[in-house]
């Protein structure tokens, strides 16, 4: 009954192992880590995903906004932004969330942030309720002491667009990206469930350009964190 109602309600299935937990009955899904031979197709179409995205920036991350596994042009775009920027946000954590909202973060890079700055709390806080995210209401209740609730919770200047792009201002040059999000359609394993692939688009031609002739550095040991 438990499973059938899970299923039936679209439950994480972290939550289905607490509700199985609670019932008397031993957690039915496994949370493998990336590196366990039994993830090797699910890593393979991963990496197929984020290679096949160049020269645009596509990465990996888990419930949290960690990121899992980045492709190039992402490293190249964040290396523009300092060789000390994760130390910066994070002490080396490879978050997005301290990536934008932390206050030595890219917050004051983001010329639209009246606009960008509260869909992405919005998404963050409900993914943290929906999926059960106890590691993303950490990261959350860690920022929040340095936001300001009224610009978080008005979506200014939020015009009624097909999407939403994030602008940052690097200098002179000028750059925006939108967002597209995947998942596994079938997961059976709590580790796949919550992987989420985002791959960012240009917004506009200067965008575009940019990354289209943009140096990529070398490939890199992958960023898996246990």
């Amino acid at each position: 009954m438990i499973l059938q109602l899970s299923e039936a309600l679209d439950v994480p299935l972290r939550t289905r192992n607490l509700w199985l937990t609670a019932a008397g009955f031993a957690p039915l899904y496994a949370a493998r880590t990336l590196d366990d031979p039994q993830m090797a197709q699910v890593m393979g179409a991963v990496r197929m995903m984020l290679s096949a995205h160049e020269p645009y920036p596509a990465l990996a991350l888990d419930r949290a906004w960690n990121v899992l596994i980045a492709n190039r042009p992402f490293e190249a775009l964040t290396a523009l932004l300092g060789a000390d920027l994760w130390e910066r946000v994070g002490d080396g954590t490879r978050n997005l969330m301290r990536l934008f909202f932390h206050p030595q973060g890219i917050r004051s890079l983001v010329t639209n942030w009246a606009a960008v700055g509260p869909l992405l709390w919005q998404r963050a806080t409900r993914e943290a309720h929906e999926l059960g995210g106890a590691d993303m209401q950490a990261v959350l209740d860690e920022l929040a002491p340095f936001q300001e609730p009224e610009v978080l919770w008005s979506a200014m200047d939020s015009a009624l667009l097909p999407v939403v792009p994030f602008k940052l201002a690097l200098g002179e040059q000028r750059l925006a990206l939108f967002a597209v999000i995947a998942t596994f359609g079938t997961a059976q394993d709590v580790t796949t469930d919550e992987l989420r692939i985002e791959t960012l688009f240009p917004a506009d031609a200067e965008t575009e350009a940019l990354f289209r002739h943009l140096l990529l550095p070398p490939a890199q040991p992958e960023y898996l964190p246990l």
